[in-house]
């Protein structure tokens, strides 16, 4: 016997290839069962688990929304009230001192937009912020990240930021409206619109100025109160007061009398007395409160009604470059010097009054 043949006698065989034992990767029904039993097992370790989450996020998300829906309809409610006593007071007295009820709705519709904005932004902001960490989400980065890109925004739109939020106070404070006509500082004129970044305004030439809210550091509003009328007569020193008192006080009753003046006049047009005396003329003031925008139109057709009543009772105004009668004109040819002999050189007065070095010479 040789000895190659000794391995073959002592019975070893070679392993098997994978070829050979197809059955060696494919797990049996003992190790699936195991497996089965394992999720099983797991499964029930942690439902308790998964349904205490899943019930915390729908408690959180029907409190949120609950609450956002109870906000909105509050908010709703209050916009309607203000409306409502808005259009209870326009057409009384009250009502003219106040804003018109177009501009009210206009402003408890911005107010209304910009606080359901802000509710919903809070409420559904903090539930997300409580979902996240029901399911065990570490916060503290998200926040500090938010934190950071705030800080960076803040500093990067910080004139974005403030016109937002001056247009906020101004629509909160109702500082003006559509409609108004006020001064701004940088530009005044009628509001034509109020934007939370900017606002239009019509000038007095028809032009349209874009302002930001951030840019106004004072605002004059002209449309909200009352305004002020007010005209001075310029007359002659020697006048006599009574009667021209007499006069104006005629004119301002009569005035407040007709349509529309007693609409516009908010008060009884006042004589307050002489503003200066000079030695050739004097000047009398008036003044009476009128409706907001309308103190222009009060003070022309007082001039108007002034100039005509003085002009009826003889009482000159005076003023400026004085007018010369027709009758008194001065005559054009006035000015004209008349023909001299003088002017003919050749005429013998011309020839004596010649000096002697011109002479002509004797022939």
């Amino acid at each position: 016997m040789s000895l190659s043949a000794v391995p073959l006698a002592a019975g070893s065989s070679p392993s098997p290839t994978p070829s050979e034992s197809p059955t060696a990767l494919v797990p049996s029904l003992q190790d699936a069962q195991e497996s089965a039993t394992n999720a099983a097992s797991w499964v029930e370790q942690n439902w308790s688990t998964w349904l205490s989450i899943g019930l915390r996020v729908l408690l959180i998300v029907v409190i949120a929304a609950v609450l956002r829906m109870t906000l909105r309809r509050a908010i709703t409610k209050l916009i309607d009230r203000m409306n409502r006593t808005a259009q209870a007071v326009d057409g009384t007295a009250l009502g003219g001192l106040l804003v018109n009820v177009e501009r009210r709705r206009q402003r408890s519709q911005a107010i209304g937009s910009v606080l359901k904005s802000v509710a919903s932004f809070l409420i559904m902001g903090t539930a997300a912020l409580m979902i996240l960490g029901t399911f065990e989400i570490n916060l503290a980065p998200l926040l500090a990240s938010a934190g950071v890109a705030g800080v960076a925004i803040g500093f990067g739109a910080r004139n974005l930021v403030t016109d937002f939020l001056s247009g906020v106070f101004m629509i909160l404070e109702d500082q003006y409206g559509v409609g108004d006509t006020i001064d701004a500082g940088v530009a005044s004129g009628e509001v034509i619109e109020v934007g939370l970044r900017v606002t239009k305004l019509r000038g007095d030439q028809g032009e349209i100025w874009y302002v930001r809210n951030g840019e106004v550091k004072r605002i004059g509003n002209l449309s909200q109160g009352w305004a002020t009328a007010g005209v001075d007569v310029t007359v002659r020193a020697d006048e006599d007061l009574n009667r021209l008192k007499a006069t104006l006080a005629e004119v301002g009753e009569q005035m407040s009398k007709e349509e529309p003046w007693n609409e516009m006049l908010w008060g009884p047009i006042e004589i307050l007395g002489l503003d200066s005396v000079l030695l050739d003329s004097m000047v009398i003031h008036l003044s009476a409160k009128t409706m907001p925008g309308k103190s222009l139109t009060v003070e022309r057709e007082l001039r108007w009604r002034v100039k005509r009543a003085l002009d009826a009772a003889g009482i000159r105004i005076v003023g400026g470059a004085e007018a010369v009668p027709e009758d008194e004109a001065a005559d054009p040819t006035a000015a004209v010097a008349a023909p001299s002999v003088y002017s003919n050189t050749a005429s013998p007065q011309a020839e004596a009054a010649s000096p002697i070095g011109s002479a002509r010479p004797v022939r």
